[in-house]
This record gives structure tokens, sequence and C-alpha cells, in this order.
């Protein structure tokens, strides 16, 4: 779809504090400066908009998060302490290329005996855990809570009115995309005859001259979907994508009679039924892509010449299998964070949630329980478009009881970003709240791993809080003695401060400023965020 961002650039500071680290001072020139209008998407080259998410808004007018500005001025050539960062996610290919040098390796398991050789409490976990086992398919939380009947009746009331009104929004949807794959299908077969063409351009669409009503029709559909993609194919595709996330709605995620738990074998809502899941957290199927996505924004392979550079390197991806096709269970979630603690991890990435939990004092606990182990946790801040300190958006897990304060000082909730600066640079999708949400990184559109050694476009705050666990790592790596929570806070601080008003969840007559919107009202920035750990770890800055 085209979108028309503002090119204004007015009312738009950054930080005005400059701390020196060496020669190197952060970035503070005022974005008036700029001597270029910002870009849009639509004007980056095809490398550009796969690593926009690393781009300097100064020098590129692009608002990455000034990572290869980093490498390049600050980083060099300099070793870092290896930091393992897990990726609580829906598993990840093991095998990719870009992946695979950069596992975490439990050197305390023998692989394949079948045996606890460790004594962790799990058995087999070379790169981490599935707490899934083969499961894959699940329901979304309010559905189970009505199979099983939990809570009392103001839940299941609750959970009844966003059952049925979801159920139905999503049946309406796939009928329509199947109406409308079809529509294209047919016109595209139609154009494909009249060209005498296997394939075709909009340019060629677009000098067919014809007074056959039907074709003209064909003509007309292909040149609305045009406004949708470079090519029908592109189009079909996508509306074939569409069709199936809302099959599987239909099906699964919000089939009250369905349960995707049984091949699991144990009590997902018993905390103390243990010893289920396997040690394997390669992905199920190659559908199953958000965790091998997630892990390459973090830290896919440097410089190798393959796919994409993550944004940290000296680190260990942990993965750690626990969020299936549906909503994750509390007690793996839980369960999960606390195994990537005891096991070693520093930073817990946690691109997931939902907006029921039954149980979410258990993971209100292992929140708890990273925290005395000075580990970070990155949330994503979901992709509803809502705003999140309004009660009736919950969204879950969270480090605070509605806008109450904080229970722990390491979690940070990431928005996400478009690549264009401008008043739609925050994205539709992107929840958002001034209590909620810490900070905006970049989400939309943003090219990593797939598995089976393919790379792809995919966006939400799923991308973008993995964009801040790469800065985490970076700072974890070369300033080690520093605790969660002042990491926390320095990405929060460091971030660049935008006071331009933003378009809110899509909706024009909607609008705020960063400030309004998240805590730090910032974007993050590696290369601010490294300097500021310098200064904080040199007793230079007091946070």
């Amino acid at each position: 779809m085209t979108i028309n961002f503002s090119k204004s650039i007015l009312g738009f500071s950054l930080a005005t504090l400059i701390m020196g680290c060496g020669a190197t001072n952060m970035v503070s020139t005022p974005i008036e400066n700029i001597d270029t209008i910002p870009l849009k998407i639509s004007e980056l080259s095809e490398q550009e908009k796969k690593t926009w998410g690393h781009a300097d808004l100064v020098t590129d007018t692009i608002p990455g998060m000034s990572v290869d500005k980093a490498y390049e001025e600050i980083i060099r050539n300099k070793k870092g302490k290896t930091v393992i960062v897990a990726v609580v996610d829906s598993g990840m290919d093991l095998k990719h290329e870009d992946l695979d040098d950069v596992l975490w390796v439990n050197t305390g398991e023998r692989p394949g005996n079948g045996k606890d050789d460790d004594n962790n409490g799990y058995i087999d976990d070379i790169h981490g855990y599935n707490f899934l086992g083969e499961s894959y398919d699940e329901q979304l939380e309010f559905a189970r809570i009505l199979r099983l009947k939990i809570g009392g009746p103001d839940l299941q009331a609750k959970a009844k009115t966003k059952l049925d009104g979801e159920y139905q929004e999503a049946l309406g949807n796939k009928q329509r995309y199947e109406q409308i794959f079809q529509a294209v299908k047919n016109s595209d077969e139609a154009i494909k005859k009249h060209l005498n063409k296997s394939t075709y351009t909009k340019k060629d669409v677009v000098a067919i001259k014809t007074e056959d009503e039907t074709l003209k029709q064909s003509v007309g559909i292909l040149m609305q979907m045009f406004n949708y993609g470079d090519s029908i194919p592109d189009v079909m595709e996508e509306l074939q994508d569409g069709i199936k996330h809302f099959t599987d709605q239909v099906n699964h995620n919000l089939n009250k009679d369905f349960n995707g738990r049984v091949v699991v074998g144990d009590n997902p809502y018993n905390i103390n039924d243990r010893g289920y899941g396997n040690g394997n957290p390669q992905n199920r199927a190659e559908d199953e892509s958000h965790g091998t996505h997630v892990a390459g924004i973090i830290a896919a392979e440097r410089n190798n010449g393959k796919g994409v550079n993550g944004v940290a390197n000296n680190v260990q991806l942990m993965s750690v299998r626990a969020v299936p096709n549906g909503d994750e269970y509390d007690k793996d979630i839980a369960l999960a964070i606390r195994y990537a603690v005891d096991n070693g991890a520093k930073i817990i990435n946690a691109s997931f949630g939902k907006s029921f939990s039954p149980k979410v004092d258990w993971v209100y606990d292992a929140i708890k329980y990273a925290a005395q182990n000075d580990v970070l946790i990155v949330h994503a801040a979901g992709n509803d478009g809502a705003d999140l300190d309004n009660p009736s958006n919950p969204n879950y897990p969270n480090d605070q009881i509605g806008n109450g304060p904080e229970m722990a000082d390491n979690m940070i909730t990431v928005g996400a970003l478009n690549p264009e600066y401008g008043s739609e640079m925050v994205a539709s999708f992107s929840n958002y709240g001034k209590s909620n949400v810490d900070i905006f990184a970049p989400g939309g559109k943003i090219y990593s791993t797939m598995p089976n050694n393919e790379y792809d476009f995919n966006g939400g705050t799923s991308m973008a809080a993995p964009a801040v666990a790469g800065i985490a790592a970076l700072i974890r790596s070369r300033y080690p003695k520093l605790k969660a929570g002042q990491v926390k806070n320095i990405i929060l601080e460091s971030g660049l401060p935008v006071k331009t008003a933003v378009i809110l969840g899509g909706d024009n007559e909607k609008s705020g400023k960063l400030e309004e919107i998240s805590t730090s009202g910032k974007i993050a920035n590696a290369y601010n965020a490294l300097i500021m750990a310098e200064g904080v770890s040199k007793g230079k800055i007091n946070l």
C-alpha cells in the first residue's frame, strides 16, 4: 500500500547532553539541521530496505539505531565478553547458515544420550529447551478459559465476549480474503490470456484498451492490487498468507473445542507438573518461522557474506521453544524464563504477548527471579495499535499491574517504528502507552533469517524487541559489570527524543508525541547507548 509520509522535520531535537568517549560524542545534532528531506521507503535501495534498522537518522535520514555507526566509530575490532541471549519464542532453525555458529552450547550435557548429564533438570538440552514438545497449533487464552471453565463468572463472561467478537471477525476476514483472491486469480488469468504473456507488468495493464466490460473489470481489479504489491504474484502470495492466517484462527486459535496441548501430556495449569517437553528447540514447521526471524535480528553472524548482520556480536543464542501458533501458556513462559536464568542467559528476548493471563503470578515471580539474578528481559509491546495504559487493553507479560509501579527494574517494553521519519514513523500496528511502553525501535518491514537458510521481511513489535535486545547485548558484552537495571536505563536515556507528533494506531484523527506515548519518549540508539555505558561504567554519568 502506498502511504504518504510527512516531510516536515520541524519540532525534532536530539539530546543536548554531549558526553565524550575518547574522540566520540553522542549524536546531538538537531534534526532541524539536516539538509536533506528524510527518505521514504520507496526511495530506498534494496540494500537500504534490508538494513534500514542499522542506519543513522542524522546521516541517512532513516530512523534506525545507528548500529553501523557504532561498529565503525566505537566498537571497531574491540573484543568483548560473550553474552548469552535467550530467545523465548517458537523455536529456531538451529541449522541456519547465519545462526549455526552463534548458538549457545550446553557443554555440561552430552547430546542424544537421554540423560540429564548436568543435573539442571532438563534432558539433552544442548542448545536450549522445548517446552511445547511436538505441539504447534494452539488456542488463544480466552478460548482455553472457556473450554476449561477457568475462573469465575466474570472472567468467563469477559472471555466469551472476546471470543464471540474475534471469531466472527476472523471468519469474515477469511471469507473476504478468499473472495478477493479468487477475483484477483480470475483477473490475472484473463490478462495473461489477453496479452498472450505468462508474466506482465503494471505498465502492460495500464496500456490495455478494450471495450470488453469483463476485461475492463479485470484491469480495474489488478490496478487496485498494484497498490498493495509490486507484482500480482506478490499480492496473491500475500492474500494466500492472509487466508492461511485467518483459517488457522478459525480452526485452532478461536476454536473453543480445539486442544493443542494433548500431545504434550502435562497439565499446563499445574506449575508443579514438570518433566515435560524435550531438549530439541528446533522449529517444527517451515511456517514456524517467528523465532528464527527474531534470532537473526539479535545476532545473525556478522560479515560472513550471507544474509544479514545481527545487531550484536559476541553473542550465543539460547533457543527456548515456548510460544506456539496461538497464545503461550503462563506455565511455559514462567519456566522458560527460569530455565534461561539458571543456564546463564543475561538477556531474554520475549517477542510474544496476550490479553488474558490466568496464572500471571507465575510469570511475575519469574520476572522477579530474573531481576534477582541480574537478567534483563526485553518484551514486545504488541500489535493491536492500542494504548496499553487503558485498562481495557491489557498485554501480558508486563512488569507492573495496570499503571502502577514496576515490580522489577529489569524489563524493557518496546514499540515499533517504520523506516520513514515523519508523522507515521510509529508503525500503525504498534501498541503504545506512557506507562507501559518504554521505547521505540525499528519493527516495520525488517529483513532477517527464516527457516531453511532463507531470508525475508517481517513486521511487528516482535521485530522491535530483538533490536533492543541486540543493543543490550552490545552493552553487556563490553561493560559486563553494569547491572540489568543500569542497562535498561542507559538504553532509555540514550535514545533520540522525537518531538514531532506521530499518528497512533493508524488513525489519522489520533496523534501524540513520543514523550506522551512512551516512558522515555525516545527511539533506541546503539551508538549513544555505548557512549553512555562508557560514562556510567567510569562513574562519569549517574543514572
